[in-house]
């Protein structure tokens, strides 16, 4: 499915993403700095592309037709699974940016410690989130749904993907900002 194929895909930029705010905790360790403009970039990437536009996607289109139509087994992988997964990335990024404010005003190390808290959190989840799409969920989907539920898919993806395109300039800069001193 060409849905499930574009979705592999943002997985990719995603993943990318995940191994650089990984590096940038890494040298927060080293120095003790803080980079306001990379991490606040970062809570905008996360929260209007890869939860606002990716897993609104999955969310809107895919998991709504596995839990109409994959019964029990499909409730407990995307009901009791990938939701709840969506709604704890959530809350990282939440507490992140909560984190990084606290920061701003008293400078306490207790707020880096939680910045790198939240931001290893994000990074771990969604990395094991991501392997498991990849490898098991796509793979259940394209494998369970039936053709012409495959293709109601394949259409509603299409369609949001032609809205998705008039946010692609936002995306860029904030990649710029988020990758801007390697």
């Amino acid at each position: 499915m060409k849905a499930i194929e574009y979705l592999v895909k943002e997985h990719d930029q995603i993943t990318k993403f995940l191994d650089r705010l990984e590096e940038e905790c890494l040298s927060i360790l080293k120095d003790k700095t803080i980079d306001e403009e990379f991490f606040r970039a970062s809570i905008s990437f996360i929260r209007e592309f890869a939860d606002g536009i990716h897993h609104k996607k999955e969310e809107d289109i895919l998991f709504k037709y596995m839990l109409e139509e994959l019964g029990v087994l499909g409730e407990k992988v995307i009901k009791n699974g990938m939701l709840v997964e969506h709604q704890l990335a959530r809350s990282y990024v939440f507490k992140l940016e909560n984190s990084l404010n606290s920061y701003k005003r008293t400078k306490d190390d207790r707020d880096i410690l939680q910045i790198i808290a939240n931001s290893m959190a994000y990074v771990n989840l969604l990395r094991e989130h991501i392997d498991k799409e990849n490898s098991t969920v796509y793979t259940f989907a394209e494998d369970r749904l039936k053709d012409d539920i495959k293709e109601k898919i394949e259409k509603e993806s299409d369609n949001r993907l032609k809205e998705d395109e008039l946010s692609y300039q936002r995306k860029e800069e904030l990649l710029n900002i988020i990758f801007k001193n390697l």
